[in-house]
C-alpha cells in the first residue's frame, strides 16, 4: 500500500500506516526533559506493555491498576490559537509533545501487527458493514465523521444537520433524528467510498471506555423505555435468579452487574451500538483519521475540527443540555468499586483495545483505592 498523504504537513511515519500515524519532529532540549521527566516512567511503561503484547496478562496480575496515561488529545498536530485556547506555556507544550509521539508509537505498533486490518477492504463484510454505517459524509466541506453513540454524536449530527442547511441552527428545540438528513458512508458506492477516504478529512470523538459504558447503562435502562423492554427485560430473565420464566419483568431495575454479566456473554461485534467497543465501530486501524479527538477536551477539540473543517463562523457547537447528568469520576469509582472485580478482569479484555489505542489508564478498583 503507498503511502498516504497527511493532512497539517505533518511527516511521514514511514510505511503503509503512516496516514494513521502522525510524527512530531521537535527540538526538545535537555533542561525541557528533565523537566518533564516525571511524567514519563508510567507512560513509556504503558507503550512497551502494549507493544510487547502483555497488556492482558498484566490486568490478569492486577499490575496496570496504579499506572497512569495521559488523556487522549487527537492524533494531529494542533495549530498555534489551540495551544494558546488552552494556555499551554512552553513546558507544557513539550510535555505534550513527547506524549504524543509515545501515543503515536503505540497506535503504529498495534496497527501495524499483521493480524490487524490495515485497510477498509480488509475487513469482514459484517465489519465493513458496521463502519460504513457509523461513517456520515459531508460533501460540501469534504469531512467523514465516525460516531460513537455516547461520546456527544448526538451533537455532532446536530452540526452536520445544521452544515447542510436541514436545521437553521444547533440550538433548534427538537428531538433528534439519528437517520433523516444525513449521508451515511454506507450508502454510496465502492469507488465513492474509496474517493473520499482518500481525500476527506476524517475525525473521531473517544471517550474513557468504561465512563461510555456507565453513560449507555443509566441513559438506556434509567430512562429509555424501548431499551427497558428489549433488553432489560431480557437481562432480568437470564441474569436474575428466579426470574427465568417471569412475563411481569419490565426491564426498569437492570443493575450494572447484571448488566456487565450481559456483556461478558455477548460477541463485541453484535453488540449494541451503544456499548460496542470504540474501535469496533471506528475501525482506526483500517481507516486513516486525520484527528481523533476526546470527550474530555470536547469544547477545545470541536472548536479545532470545525475550524479545519472550514465551518461557517456562525456554526458552534452545542453547548450541553441543561438536563445532561455527565458520569463523575466519583459515580465511576462507586460503580466499578461496586463491582465483584472478577467480573471486572473478564470485562476489560473486551474493551481493551480502546483502552490501549486512545491511550486510558485502566480503572484503578484495588480494595485500598476502593476503600477511599
Amino acid at each position: 500500500m503507498p503511502p498516504r498523504k497527511l493532512d497539517f504537513a505533518m511527516n511521514r511515519a514511514g510505511d503503509a500506516r503512516s496516514g494513521s500515524v502522525m510524527n512530531f519532529r521537535t527540538t526538545v532540549s535537555s533542561g525541557s526533559l528533565r523537566r518533564n521527566s516525571a511524567v514519563l516512567p508510567s507512560v513509556l511503561t504503558f507503550a512497551v506493555i502494549v507493544a510487547s503484547g502483555g497488556l492482558l496478562l498484566m490486568i490478569e496480575k492486577g499490575m496496570l491498576n496504579s499506572m497512569e496515561t495521559p488523556p487522549p488529545r487527537g492524533y494531529g498536530k494542533r495549530s498555534d490559537y489551540l495551544r494558546q485556547a488552552r494556555h499551554q506555556d512552553v513546558a507544557t507544550d513539550t510535555e505534550f509533545q513527547i506524549l504524543q509521539e509515545i501515543r503515536n508509537r503505540t497506535i503504529k505498533t498495534m496497527c501495524g501487527q499483521k493480524n490487524m486490518p490495515h485497510s477498509l477492504w480488509s475487513l469482514s463484510p459484517f465489519q465493513r458493514k458496521i463502519l460504513l454505517q457509523h461513517i456520515l459524509v459531508n460533501d460540501e466541506h469534504r469531512f467523514l465523521y465516525c460516531y460513537v453513540p455516547k461520546v456527544a454524536c448526538s451533537n455532532w449530527k446536530r452540526v452536520l444537520k445544521v452544515l447542510s442547511g436541514a436545521l437553521e441552527n444547533v440550538k433548534v428545540n427538537i428531538k433528534m433524528d439519528h437517520r433523516s438528513d444525513l449521508l451515511f458512508l454506507s450508502s454510496l458506492k465502492p469507488e465513492e467510498i474509496r474517493y473520499r477516504l482518500k481525500h476527506y478529512f476524517k475525525f473521531m470523538f473517544v471517550r474513557e471506555p468504561m465512563e461510555r459504558l456507565l453513560s449507555a447503562y443509566k441513559n438506556k435502562f434509567g430512562e429509555i423505555e424501548a431499551y427497558q423492554k428489549k433488553y432489560g427485560a431480557e437481562i432480568i430473565r437470564r441474569y436474575r435468579k428466579g426470574h427465568a420464566k417471569d412475563t411481569s419483568v419490565t426491564g426498569d431495575d437492570v443493575t450494572f452487574t447484571e448488566f456487565v454479566r450481559y456483556l461478558l456473554d455477548e460477541d463485541v461485534e453484535r453488540m449494541n451500538e451503544h456499548w460496542m467497543p470504540i474501535y469496533n465501530l471506528c475501525q482506526p486501524c483500517a481507516v486513516s483519521y486525520d484527528f481523533i479527538g476526546s470527550y474530555e477536551q470536547l469544547e477545545s477539540d470541536a472548536e479545532f475540527v470545525l475550524k479545519r473543517i472550514g465551518a461557517p463562523p456562525h456554526v458552534h457547537f452545542p453547548e450541553r443540555q441543561t438536563w445532561y447528568k455527565p458520569v463523575t469520576t466519583e459515580t465511576l469509582h462507586y460503580y466499578l468499586c461496586s463491582l465483584p472485580q472478577k467480573l471486572l478482569r473478564e470485562l476489560l479484555p473486551k474493551y481493551i483495545l480502546d483502552f490501549s489505542l486512545f491511550t486510558y489508564p485502566l480503572p484503578n478498583t484495588t480494595t485500598e483505592y476502593c476503600r477511599h
